[in-house]
């Protein structure tokens, strides 16, 4: 999970009156964003996804083996390709049902496990997970499904939602069109750098200052049990900052239930588990502890925008659709000026962090819907 806010100017949050009351008369301030209410079978168990037919493969790209999970088409050889990029703490897996549903529509659907997940190579350094490191490895693995002469739509979500934006910055010649979810777009701030800001405004417990030191998160990661802090990760449907304080979190109250939601079973936490003992969880929290880092490699691109045709995808239950500031940066016009080809924004009413597994079938509609503009 992730979310970096634009400025995270505590004073900018004061003047939100207007907004309100223009959303309590019925007004919606940005013509692109709607909300949208789930139909009442939102809460049943997503069918399994039939996962015959998945191939996968180990391809050298930018100097690692990644691991790529594809599930063909037509097999025309002209299908047009969706690449998945994951989040934490996800893998390939994560879009079981997507790349089912749209291969069936004609897709060629593609979803490697990110640099330093699951059966994809783990460089040991820390500053090998730079922003700058993991697009060049999307680059290279577009380049090598597309002969290196074609685009493809992009697909991100959490983490792989970020990359996508920084993707779509430095090689947009790359992306025909990108669904982001999750993780809106965040300007690099000049000014403020990141860790220290978030340090300043939501104290030394929240998760990403917890992952800063190297090593010591994954220590206690290892006393709790990995399947224990996968499970917690993946259900957390608090709308609100995660804290992880010393020996204190993940502690559920004596009231809240421990039984899986619906769309996660027992079956798909084990693929995780044994994925993320075998590799372990400092490859991803890498990425976290780059944070800083990126923010200085990436000066060049300060006010920058995003120009490839995007539609974003956020549940109203999201911590990040409740982080600060995150609300107002959609409806307040910060969104679309800084996306100028933003189509649209979708909050789906009563859906969590992992929407795309919450309720697999209505994501896989706005994908094809979107997508299918540019064939």
């Amino acid at each position: 999970m992730f979310f970096l806010c634009r400025k995270l100017s505590l004073s900018r949050f004061r003047h939100h009156f207007p907004l309100r009351l223009r959303r309590f008369l019925g007004e919606n301030p940005n013509p692109t964003t709607h909300f949208s209410t789930l139909p009442d079978n939102q809460t049943k168990r997503p069918e399994k996804s039939r996962l015959d037919g998945v191939e996968h493969k180990t391809l050298k790209v930018n100097g690692i083996n990644m691991h790529v999970a594809e599930k063909p088409g037509s097999g025309s050889g002209e299908d047009p390709i969706i690449l998945f990029l994951h989040g934490f703490p996800e893998l390939w897996y994560t879009w079981r049902h997507q790349m089912v549903a749209l291969s069936s529509l004609g897709y060629r659907t593609i979803a490697p496990d990110l640099r330093g997940y699951g059966d994809t190579e783990a460089p040991e350094k820390v500053e090998d997970y730079t922003y700058l490191n993991v697009v060049g490895d999307v680059v290279a693995l577009i380049d090598a499904v597309t002969g290196g002469d074609k685009a493809v739509f992009v697909v991100g979500h959490d983490w792989g939602a970020m990359i996508a934006w920084q993707l779509c910055q430095y090689r947009p010649e790359k992306v025909k069109a990108l669904v982001n979810m999750s993780v809106l777009f965040s300007p690099r701030n000049p000014v403020r750098v990141p860790v220290p800001t978030l340090r300043h405004v939501f104290g030394d417990d929240y998760y990403i200052c917890r992952f800063q030191k190297a090593g010591e998160i994954e220590t206690e990661f290892k006393k709790l049990g990995t399947e224990n802090v996968l499970k917690e990760f993946l259900t957390y449907k608090t709308p609100g900052p995660l804290n992880l304080p010393k020996d204190k979190y993940f502690k559920r109250s004596e009231n809240a239930a421990s039984a899986l939601p619906l769309w996660l079973t027992q079956e798909d936490l084990d693929y995780y588990v044994t994925k993320y003992e075998n590799k372990g969880f400092t490859g991803p929290i890498n990425y976290y502890r780059n944070i800083d880092r990126n923010w200085e490699l990436t000066a060049p691109w300060t006010g920058a925008k995003i120009r490839v045709p995007v539609k974003f995808i956020i549940g109203d239950q999201d911590l990040t659709y409740n982080f600060p500031g995150a609300k107002e940066y959609i409806n307040g016009g910060g969104f679309k000026r800084d996306v100028p080809l933003l189509d649209e924004t979708v909050v789906l009413k009563g859906l969590g962090h992992f929407l795309h597994e919450e309720n697999p079938d209505v994501i896989n509609q706005h994908i094809h819907n979107f997508f299918h503009k540019f064939l």
